[in-house]
Formats: C-alpha cells, sequence, structure tokens
C-alpha cells in the first residue's frame, strides 16, 4: 500500500509546528494545508509573501519549484556519504536550488508553510521504496535527533514535523545530548567527534525502522543514530534524506 498524499494524520499543533491536514490540492503553495491557514496568515503579517524556493513574489510556492520537488520514478536515489552508516541510504535529491532553499526557509526564517510540500516529497519517496519492496506500511520513521537549543531557536523540530506531516506512525526516539555543537562547518573527523555516545535513546521503538533527515552530508550524525537504534534492538532498514550534499 503506499501513504496516502491526500490525508495527513497530524491535524494539531505538534512539536511547535502546525502539521499540515492535506497534501496535494490548491491552495497555501502547491498544496491545501488546512491547519496551515492560520501559520500562513501569521507569516504575512512578519514576511514578504514569496516562494520559498526561488523569491518568486506573491505566491508561497511557484509551480517552478513544485516541478523542482517532484519525486521522480527513479528516486530517491541511493547516496553515499563518507560514513558509512551500515545500511542503504536514499536521498531525494542534491541539496541545491528550491529544495536548498526550502530546507534553509522552513528551518532557518521559520517558513512554517514549506512543512507541506517538503512533506509531499518525502511522502512519494516513502511511496517507491514501497514499490520497490525496500520497505512496507509496518515501517516505523524515526527522525534524526535535534538539538534542543537548535529546536527552541527554531520554534520547534522541523525534521519531525515533516515526518509527522508525510507518514502516519513516527516516534521521536533520539535526541542529541547537551554540548553536542552545530556540525555546520566542522570536517569530517571533527563531525564524527561531536556525535560519538551523544545521541541517545529516549523512546523506544520496535519492528522495522527508517532514519529520516533533512540533509545528510558526511554521514556522521546517521551512522551514529543507526549505531543507537540498532544496540537497543530496532531493525534499522535504511536513512532516508531530503537532500544529500
Amino acid at each position: 500500500m503506499r501513504p496516502s498524499s491526500e490525508r495527513i494524520d497530524e491535524q494539531s499543533v505538534g512539536h511547535g509546528f502546525i502539521q499540515p491536514s492535506r497534501i496535494g490540492a490548491p491552495g497555501c503553495g502547491m498544496a491545501t494545508v488546512t491547519a496551515c491557514a492560520d501559520t500562513t496568515g501569521m507569516l504575512d503579517l512578519v514576511l514578504p509573501l514569496e516562494c520559498g524556493g526561488c523569491g518568486l513574489p506573491s505566491t508561497r510556492w511557484c509551480e517552478q519549484c513544485a516541478a523542482a520537488l517532484t519525486v521522480r520514478a527513479d528516486q530517491p536515489h541511493l547516496a553515499s556519504p563518507r560514513l558509512d552508516p551500515g545500511v542503504p541510504v536514499f536521498s531525494l535529491g542534491r541539496y541545491a536550488g528550491p529544495r536548498r532553499r526550502a530546507i534553509l526557509g522552513l528551518k532557518e526564517r521559520g517558513r512554517t508553510d514549506l512543512i507541506a510540500p517538503l512533506a509531499r516529497a518525502l511522502g512519494e519517496g516513502i511511496a517507491h521504496l514501497e514499490t520497490w519492496g525496500i520497505l512496507d506500511r509496518s515501517v516505523t520513521l524515526v527522525p534524526a535527533p535535534t538539538r534542543r537549543i537548535a529546536a527552541r531557536r527554531r520554534g520547534g523540530d522541523p525534521v519531525t514535523g515533516m515526518a509527522r506531516a508525510a507518514w502516519p506512525d513516527v516516534v521521536q526516539a533520539l535526541r542529541s545530548r547537551a554540548f553536542a555543537r552545530d556540525s555546520v562547518g566542522l570536517s569530517v573527523p571533527d563531525r564524527q567527534r561531536n556525535v560519538a555516545n551523544r545521541v541517545r535513546l529516549v523512546r523506544p521503538v520496535y519492528g522495522p525502522v527508517v532514519l529520516f533527515d533533512d540533509i545528510i552530508t558526511t554521514g556522521a550524525t546517521a551512522t551514529e543514530s543507526v549505531r543507537v537504534l540498532q544496540t537497543a534492538g530496532a531493525a534499522v532498514l535504511a536513512v532516508l534524506t531530503l537532500a544529500n550534499a
């Protein structure tokens, strides 16, 4: 069975973000997002109305950027981060263009309306993995850990927000321990040291699992997260990301 892009189980505020209740119809950029109407209204008061992927005025998500995020029949593709987590790593595309700007807009500019197009792409990617026989509806999506200070600064955890908008079974099982630094700008060895023993299990997760993150760069966070999940007995099938750098 393929996850429906027309239904979202989460319709309430969670993790600091309004969860989209419908994806795939006109409105709210490329998608109708019933529950994000209030968020969009608030954004209109503080941000200019512009496309989150290219900056085109008078729209939140333009047709060209919607097309750029459409998941092709051969996607997600296998990525090869420098650190191997020991399971397949799938990415929906390169960290560039509208994909990059949308992720940055959501994480750094408070563009919570961009959860909708990003979550739709995620849902389509999961559907393709189902079709290929890599996973099925029994899988649990586990968001990669986010530092508490980063989540507070962003008003919530965008990775968990996208996961909950795209898939019915999401467990926020991982958390970054205190003192883990922001990984931006760190070398591969520094990233590895930064996350070593700093990802912890905060909630049990059972059965088949897919680790989800927005971006994979060196693979340090994914490798440590997979190790922690496997040590706790989870059967990690794969890592899935919106983008690879």
